[in-house]
């Protein structure tokens, strides 16, 4: 465990260990520290009806370096989203088996104490403003107003 933790560990609702992987994958996913705990309270309200997470960033982790764009992050394609491996979050529902990513404490802290909403998905627009929707047709909505 980590030292400094030892109260929001026992007090949280998660494993430490699960919490970790979700730290790992709020951390790539979420913008700023300020959408941390909503990012978590998202991922973790899908992890509880066992809806897949879908995050990009697990999607990433599995393609690894890019040497035509010179990246480890580039962005996921459609077809990425079928990559057959534990780690691709679109494919197989829960937390992928180990962390992709070295959380910063911030994340392992929203992980334990995500934000409680009502919320199921999230994106980012073009400028990182995040836009957050209930259902599917509203996500839909903000796709079509914030990304097309």
């Amino acid at each position: 465990m980590l030292a400094g933790l030892e109260k929001e560990i026992a007090a949280s609702a998660y494993d430490f260990e699960d919490a970790l992987i979700m730290a790992s994958i709020v951390e790539r996913e979420a913008r700023g520290e300020a959408e941390l705990r909503m990012v978590a309270g998202i991922l973790w309200n899908r992890i509880e009806i066992g809806m897949a997470l879908q995050a990009d960033a697990t999607l990433q982790y599995v393609k690894g370096y890019n040497a035509t764009e010179k990246a480890w992050w580039s962005p996921p394609t459609a077809a990425d989203k079928k990559l057959t491996s534990v780690y691709n979050t679109y494919r197989y529902p829960g937390l992928p088996p180990q962390p992709i990513a070295n959380p910063s404490l911030a994340a392992i802290q929203a992980a334990l104490n995500p934000a409680q909403t009502d919320y199921f998905y999230y994106l980012h627009d073009r400028t990182g403003k995040a836009h957050y929707a209930v259902t599917l047709d509203e996500h839909n909505a903000n796709i079509n107003a914030y990304l097309r």
